[in-house]
Parts: structure tokens; sequence; C-alpha cells
């Protein structure tokens, strides 16, 4: 009779047993998930304050370039992911070899500029297109800042070549970006107002042709991460470009 009893109050008990220990379980997972959240952010921080996270692509480059050294005289294509993606062969398929691209996807204006003497400068490049600040404000750079990083970068390839002429692409609208539109629209005036000033130096301003009648960006130009550009985007660029390079050339 005893052990009946317990029988029945061991199978009464299991049930509320087991609820206790899923609720264990998922307090525990909760609780590591919240660090995780937590660490994320400051992990993501420190590695984009360290000055040397590109050493190895800019490594690669190097590396590739002794084996089959660039052209001088070229077109250097720097930047972030944009300029990464972009498929100079079959854009400007007239350049050939004179299209370098040397751009390192997830970069910052101040990252083009602290490997210039390395990828930029030892090709001699007659025409630089530069394109950063889409992932400076998203980091909460501020626009004075994104300007100075391209200041920056003008002054240390003119030092060296200062007959180069340097194109900054303007930062584009995209929806993923569209909350810092404002410091967007801020860095592309101040750029805009010292490229005005500088004879080797031209604005290409691709945002009004990248912007829909409600003001915001077009989605067709944009893939499904709402940041980088479909090759309709690149269409833009492509067409907005050509001519400012064939008029440099015919100067040169």
């Amino acid at each position: 009779m005893i052990n009946l009893t317990l029988r029945r109050f061991r199978a009464s008990v299991a049930p509320f047993a087991l609820l206790a220990a899923l609720a264990l379980v998922a307090a525990s997972s909760a609780r590591l998930s919240a660090q995780a959240a937590a660490t994320a952010p400051r992990a993501a921080a420190a590695n984009q304050n360290d000055p040397d996270r590109w050493e190895p692509t800019i490594k690669k480059f190097e590396d590739a370039d002794k084996v089959t050294p660039p052209p001088q005289n070229g077109i250097v294509f720097i930047g972030a992911s944009s300029i990464v993606r972009w498929n100079l062969a079959e854009s400007f398929p007239e350049l050939g070899t004179q299209a370098i691209n040397r751009g390192f996807g997830g970069s910052m204006a101040a990252d083009s500029t602290r490997y210039a003497e390395r990828i930029v400068i030892p090709y001699k490049p007659g025409i630089v297109v530069f394109y950063a600040g889409d992932n400076d404000v998203e980091a909460n750079h501020t626009p004075e800042q994104i300007a100075g990083d391209f200041t920056a970068f003008e002054r240390k390839v003119h030092a060296a070549l200062p007959a180069t002429e340097i194109i900054f692409i303007s930062i584009k609208p995209s929806t993923r970006r569209w909350p810092w539109i404002e410091q967007i629209k801020g860095a592309n005036a101040l750029v805009k107002q010292y490229c005005a000033t500088h004879p080797r130096l031209t604005f290409m301003d691709i945002v009004p042709q990248m912007l829909g009648a409600d003001g915001k960006p077009r989605k067709e130009l944009l893939l499904d991460d709402g940041l980088h550009m479909t090759p309709a985007g690149y269409k833009i660029w492509n067409d907005a470009l050509r001519p400012l390079l064939q008029a440099s050339h015919s100067n040169r």
C-alpha cells in the first residue's frame, strides 16, 4: 500500500519537476542571450577601433601587386563595400587594366587615408575615385569628422601626387542608413564645399538620382539589405562617372 502511494506521489510530482527544470533552462538561456547581446556591441566597437583590422586585406593587395604590378597613371577606386562590389571591368570595359579596385568593405574614410601610401600612392594614378562615409555615419561620426577624414586623404595623396585628380562620390541615400540622412547631407555639403575650392577635386553628386518622387531612396536601386546597390544603382554611378573620367583624361 505504501509503495503504491509512493508511486502515485512520484507520478504526480514528475510533471512539476519537469516544468521546473525547463524553467531553469529557459532562465539560463535568457541570461546567456542577454550577455551575448550586451557583449556584441562592445566586440563590434572594439573591432571598429582596431587600427590594424584591415592589415590582412591590405597585405593581400600588396602581395597581388608583386605578382602583377598595376599600371602607372591609372584610375584607383578606393573606399568601402560599394567600391568592392563595383564590377569595373563590366562598367568601364574601355579602361581595361587601368581601373584598379582597392575597396575594402566595411571601411571608413579614415581607413583609406591610413593605407593611401600603400594602395594608392605607389600606383601614381592619374585619377582616384573615392567612396567612403557610409559606414562612418552608422558609427555616429559627425559630418565634420567625415569631411575632415576626406580632407586628410586628399592632403596625403596630393602631397605625393599633386597632379592627381580626386573624385569624391557623395554618400548615397539608402534605406538602412536613412535614420542618419541629416548627417549624410551635412557631410556631403561640407565635402562639396571643400572640393569647390580645389582645382584637382571633383564632387560627384549621385543623391538626386537615387531618390524617388517621395524623397526617399528608390527601392529598385538597393538590394534586400537596404544598403548595397543593384545593377540599376550602379548604372547611375557609371553614367555619372564616365563623363568625368573622360573629361579628366582629355585634360591630362
